[in-house]
């Protein structure tokens, strides 16, 4: 080739000073933890900072702004049945994104209007049906529910169902995958829409009325009617509830490079990526790849981790049913022995649905009985 090489339009050359690894994520200098300290997620300018000891080696934190972890399964509804506002619990609010816990034993009695935002259900436990203005939706675990801001719905569970609930002020919407092409991670047509069908709501026996509670500004407004208002028997347009499985997810794979975690993103709202970490093959096509999430300072966004299902070999200490938060601005990667576990390991079993907020989420009045309070000591060695 003549004359100098030419890069691609808008390629920044990386600065580089001292020891470094020449590809991220591979070939650590001995003796070295790598740190990506990261603009805009994963996305923006970065710098790989190479240091002789993990940054979460701290002894002692002072001040609100730590690592937490919730157990979700300490939360028990107040009120046994159907009642999905009073068994649904907040954990962490803020100004584009609210997190809750819901438990359901019962068809709900009334349907739910939210007016604040768009609603995500995850589905981590129970089967049954979401009943909502569009038709009906059938769920079981490893369900994702998408409804759309303004949409009646109602539950009927056929088993007992635990809920995450993320509520975004703004749209729902599925990322563009670029280069990868609109089928990578999951086909468009595995998408399940619902058609219209009688409500079950309509034959209930009661007073002659029919309910809906709409949220808006966070209060709670109940409106009676004297039908059922679930009563579409058609619609047409651009927008919908729909329904995802994970077990309908494709995990992006890389044998050599640890890919981010916005790789696997699988839903996105104006200031919030929800991502899906489903089982995959591992690093596995060199042995110098990492193979574990590397250490990482959240300076755009919070993180948190809801645990679905299997081995979260990254973490000790969590379970199926916990979520853990880790703020903008302190480090956080793998817990000791993860580095270990992972060499040995050729693939992931783990579902793990992964919620970045760009506003600040703080918990919610009442999450405290759920903390593990001792959680930021996970990391510690002595």
């Amino acid at each position: 080739m003549n004359g100098p090489p030419r890069y691609p339009t808008g390629m920044q050359i990386p600065i580089v000073r001292g020891k470094v690894a020449a590809q991220a994520h591979v070939g650590l200098p001995d003796g070295t933890v790598e740190e990506e300290l990261g603009r805009d997620g994963f996305s923006g300018r970065y710098a790989h900072l190479y240091r002789t000891h993990a940054p979460v080696g701290w002894t002692r934190i002072e001040g609100p702004l730590r690592p937490r972890a919730f157990d979700g399964r300490r939360f028990e509804p107040p009120v046994d049945g159907g009642d999905y506002l009073a068994n649904r619990a907040s954990l962490l609010e803020g100004d584009d994104c609210r997190i809750h816990l819901a438990v359901l034993t019962a068809p709900m009695p009334y349907a739910f209007r939210n007016a604040d935002g768009d609603e995500v259900l995850f589905v981590h436990e129970g089967a049954g049906r979401i009943e909502t203005d569009f038709g009906p939706l059938s769920y079981e675990p490893g369900d994702y529910v998408v409804l759309p801001r303004g949409t009646t719905h109602r539950l009927a569970p056929t088993s007992a169902t635990r809920l995450l609930v993320i509520e975004t002020r703004g749209e729902v919407t599925v990322p563009d995958r670029g280069m990868l092409g609109q089928h990578a991670l999951f086909d468009p047509s595995v998408l399940r829409i619902p058609t219209p069908e009688p409500s079950a709501m309509a034959a209930r026996a009661g007073s002659g009325e029919w309910e809906i509670r709409i949220q808006r500004a966070r209060d709670i407004t109940r409106v009676f009617y004297p039908f059922c208002p679930l009563d579409t028997v058609g619609y047409k347009g651009t927008l919908t509830a729909l329904a995802l499985n994970v077990r309908d997810i494709r995990p992006v794979t890389s044998e050599r490079y640890h890919l981010p975690p916005s790789a696997h993103s699988t839903f996105a709202a104006p200031g919030v990526v929800i991502a899906t970490f489903a089982p995959r093959p591992l690093e596995n096509g060199d042995p110098r790849a990492m193979k574990v999430p590397f250490y990482h300072s959240n300076i755009d966004y919070d993180e948190v981790l809801f645990y679905h299902a299997g081995q979260f070999f990254s973490r000790t200490g969590i379970s199926a049913g916990m979520l853990t938060f880790h703020p903008q601005g302190i480090h956080h990667g793998p817990q000791g022995g993860a580095l270990e576990r992972a060499a040995k390991a050729t693939r992931t079993d783990e579902v793990a649905v992964m919620i970045d907020t760009r506003c600040p989420l703080r918990p919610a009045a009442g999450a405290e009985r759920a903390e593990m309070t001792d959680y930021w000591k996970s990391w510690s060695t002595t």
